[in-house]
């Protein structure tokens, strides 16, 4: 722009720093028309151009989650997708992969085209998972053709792991044929059932039936030598093991087509934290001893493990005002992932965005590479989806003002620090000083 002047019914990001895959400048950012038009030093806005204040803060390529649960359909007193994409603009997310684990489970076209059709008017991108197996129950392959004709890019039978290697081995076949990632829930089921929490210390103090670190690490170690074998891309849901982290590390220096992904609850919470037997503390895979929570973030620093992924959860209060073990698992992630990430790795700023943006978009398909507009860079001609974020805000998590239909957060009261302040999805401004905008 040659008198660096953004132009009526334009909008300049002013005053931040660019951080993408391609390093970090200090710079503004104009967009129009859902685009990037300009990045440089000392742009200022013409007439009637939206100013968004981003001092201090850092501008990134908006976050994409590999693991929403959206809950529609079936269970839309949990969440909604327009709810779920709320709380995904405010956690500084433009595009979120929602889980087939619905009802009716997404292992149709129809059940596809409905959820995609509700994602149109969401204000973020809804990317779909389409199951593995009809009813997720094992037994016949989905239609994974047909679903990928509608764009679906990533597969699972998340909430239920594939149970039987040869059904896993053809699944991975047909996948590799079609050029869709499997992604999987890593747990064998005659070493899981029964179980609420992780099998040691703590479940033999509570009397809480317990889920061995095992039941995770024999199937990650099945579904890499299949994936070995089949030359298919597999991608690894919620690692929580010392010893699944290790098994991928040494997947990865042999060449084996794997991507992993860890939660913000299994970097910053213990199965101790289930003493008070409070369900908000719930959740499958189950929280891990602090050498398991220790090896997920190393395996996050040095990239054993791809990705952060929220598995953001909703429940109703009445569903988690249970007994433990009769309390449903799972916790809302997608408000507060960012925040998690910053306060509880210790990693460079740029590093967890990586892990938030650019890394999940390429393994789900959503990049520009596969043709997608999702994970940067910040550049003229690129999609204008963008997140600002202050990496120094201080904020303390208040269960009730948080977006989601459900309250099912077990960090309520905790301070964290790291807050998204804007959100852009393709040019628009979908939150503003933290605020949603619709």
């Amino acid at each position: 722009m040659g008198d660096r002047t953004a132009p009526t019914g334009t909008l300049l990001i002013r005053g931040g720093t660019v951080v993408d895959a391609t390093g970090e400048r200090r710079a503004d950012v104009v967009v129009a028309d859902g685009r990037v038009v300009a990045v440089g030093e000392g742009l200022t806005a013409g007439p009637g151009a939206t100013v968004l204040d981003a001092g201090g803060c850092v501008v990134a390529p908006g976050l994409v989650d590999l693991h929403t649960h959206l809950r529609q359909p079936g269970s839309e007193e949990s969440e909604t997708v327009e709810t779920g994409s709320r709380a995904a603009s405010l956690g500084g997310f433009t595009a979120v992969v929602a889980m087939p684990n619905t009802n009716p489970p997404l292992d149709s076209a129809d059940a596809v085209r409905s959820v995609l059709d509700l994602g149109r008017s969401a204000t973020v991108e809804v990317a779909v998972a389409g199951a593995i197996t009809v009813a997720r129950a094992g037994e016949r392959l989905a239609p994974m053709a047909e679903l990928a004709a509608l764009g679906v890019r990533i597969f699972t039978d998340d909430g239920a792991g594939v149970q039987s290697a040869g059904m896993m081995r053809c699944a991975l076949e047909y996948a590799a044929a079609l050029g869709v990632t499997l992604a999987q829930h890593c747990e064998d089921a005659s070493l899981a059932d029964g179980g609420a929490m992780h099998e040691g210390a703590w479940s033999s103090r509570l009397g809480v039936p317990g889920i061995p670190g095992l039941a995770e690490e024999v199937m990650v170690a099945r579904d890499l030598a299949l994936a070995r074998e089949t030359a298919a891309r597999v991608h690894l849901l919620h690692l929580s093991t010392a010893r699944s982290v290790d098994l991928v590390r040494v997947a990865k220096v042999q060449g084996v087509p794997v991507t992993a992904e860890a939660a913000p609850h299994h970097f910053t919470l213990t199965d101790a934290s289930a003493a008070t037997y409070d369900p908000l503390f719930k959740v499958n895979p189950p929280l891990r001893p602090q050498a398991d929570v220790d090896a997920v973030v190393a395996g996050l620093a040095d990239g054993t493990i791809d990705a952060i992924a929220t598995d953001h959860a909703p429940h109703p209060p009445e569903s988690k005002d249970l007994p433990f073990d009769l309390a449903p698992p799972g916790m809302l992630g997608l408000e507060t992932a960012l925040a998690l990430a910053i306060t509880g790795l210790g990693l460079p700023i740029r590093q967890v965005v990586g892990l938030l943006s650019w890394r999940p978009a390429s393994i789900a398909g959503l990049d520009a590479g596969a043709g997608g507009e999702q994970g940067g860079p910040i550049a003229a001609g690129c999609p204008a989806n963008l997140c600002v974020l202050d990496p120094a805000a201080r904020w303390t998590v208040d269960p009730a003002a948080l977006a989601s239909r459900s309250r099912n957060t077990p960090y309520g009261g905790r301070t964290l620090t790291g807050r998204v302040r804007h959100t852009l999805f393709r040019g628009e401004p979908v939150v503003v000083d933290g605020r949603a905008q619709r």
